[in-house]
């Protein structure tokens, strides 16, 4: 217990000195592997190599470059548009759209911060004009873009197979009735939000004619066929989480060229912010492996799980510690090295408990959707700051998306009471 007591303490105690997260990550390793056996510098090497070898990784990029195309070839606009015309009737009006777009915009992008950013960008100047209340506006922003890490394809989902060998696809099945429930629960806190509060102008626009809604209902066929593409081939069994990023890139391509956005100065943009965001991620996800290493020879989550046992907590108690856990600790930590920093010595305590690594790869990627919209460091709330057109506080980000930190929570409730919410669909998917 003193040596988990060693890797936590010194783990919070290098993030507070503000250097870079997967320094943190791996000096925190050095640390805990100094207290024990002190083989990481010999083995150190050897880690890193069969991590930048592991082929699950690759899909990564991949993902990340998918997001990247679609965002620069205008899909995100077109998709926005066509369901602006169906979804403004209901209670809360354009809100709506912020998460539905999200939604599906997730269904191509694996990042909730890419999610945000674009949907934010298209949605902000039109709510604003039209005097919808900010606060929410920009709540409903941060929320949607978390989206991106719970509805596959999931950068985190890959992340998390790759620490725990868990199945990608399975994990990318588990998320999407999930995600399609946490969509509706949010829109369900807006119609609630729209007919007890003044969150919403009426909408006074002349409908359009349904001829004309149905054929812009044709812009959001581009996000279909590439999650079609993606889901689909794996699926079939045809092609691996990372063949099958490979294919939606080439989709994304087509799409691209067919909407006569596809140019060399676009592919550059979108090849050099997808290296960034990639070096930012791997680098995280090395350090990760040390640390998991350097873990499990000091036997930490084996004493951990003995120490919990011991308290004669029951399977349920401790899952509700964990909510807990992750709450407090979503406060102070960037979502990924909340989970890497975590995940060798949590997950070795929930499967001795008896839980599914698949299930709970859910429960933690809700967990990491709460910490991108909970002060003070949540990112989704800098990035809705960011994109916003008057510069207000940050505050009105904070209370705008405290609705939707309740609706994830909802969320997490059913899904521990519920755990085939999560583990329906990839058990008859793949049997």
């Amino acid at each position: 217990m003193i040596l988990g007591l060693v890797y936590l303490i010194g783990l919070i105690l290098f993030l507070m000195t503000g250097i870079h997260v997967a320094s943190a990550i791996l000096m925190t390793a050095l640390v805990s592997d100094y207290f024990s056996l002190q083989v990481l510098p010999n083995m150190m090497g050897n880690i890193l190599w069969n991590t930048m070898n592991e082929f699950l990784l690759v899909a990564i990029p991949l993902f990340i470059l998918l997001g990247e195309i679609l965002t620069r070839s205008g899909v995100a606009d077109r998709m926005y548009g066509a369901l602006a015309v169906w979804l403004r009737w209901l209670p809360g009006g354009l809100l709506h759209t912020n998460i539905v777009t999200s939604a599906l915009f997730a269904a191509t992008s694996g990042s909730s911060v890419a999610t945000a950013a674009t949907v934010g960008t298209v949605a902000l100047p039109t709510l604003n004009s039209l005097g919808y209340q900010e606060r929410l506006v920009l709540g409903s922003i941060a929320a949607g873009g978390t989206l991106g890490i719970l509805i596959p394809p999931s950068i985190n989902m890959v992340v998390y197979g790759a620490l725990t060998e868990t199945s990608v696809g399975k994990l990318f099945a588990a998320g999407i009735v999930p995600g399609i429930v946490l969509t509706l629960i949010m829109m369900g806190i807006i119609v609630l939000m729209a007919v007890f509060g003044n969150v919403a102008p009426k909408d006074g626009k002349k409908a359009m004619a349904l001829a004309m809604r149905l054929k812009m209902l044709l812009d959001i066929l581009p996000v279909m066929i590439v999650f079609t593409l993606i889901m689909g081939s794996i699926y079939l069994g045809w092609a691996t989480p990372t063949e099958a990023a490979a294919i939606g890139v080439v989709g994304a391509i087509l799409i691209a060229a067919f909407n006569r956005s596809l140019s060399i100065g676009m592919l550059h943009a979108a090849f050099l912010a997808s290296l960034r965001t990639t070096a930012m991620v791997i680098l995280v996800v090395m350090s990760a492996f040390v640390l998991n290493f350097a873990l499990s020879m000091a036997g930490i989550p084996q004493m951990l799980s003995g120490y919990v046992r011991d308290m004669n907590l029951s399977p349920m108690a401790t899952i509700w510690a964990l909510v807990l856990f992750y709450l407090l600790l979503g406060c102070f930590l960037e979502a990924i090295a909340m989970m890497v920093t975590t995940v060798g010595v949590v997950v070795p305590l929930v499967v001795s408990l008896g839980f599914d690594p698949l299930w709970f790869g859910i429960f933690m990627v809700l967990m990491m959707e709460m910490a991108l919209i909970t002060p003070p460091v949540g990112l989704n709330l800098f990035v809705a700051q960011n994109i916003r057109l008057s510069k207000g506080s940050i505050t009105d980000v904070y209370i705008g998306a405290l609705p939707f930190v309740l609706a994830m929570l909802l969320l997490v409730t059913l899904l521990i009471y519920f755990p085939g919410i999560a583990l329906w669909l990839p058990n008859r998917m793949f049997v």
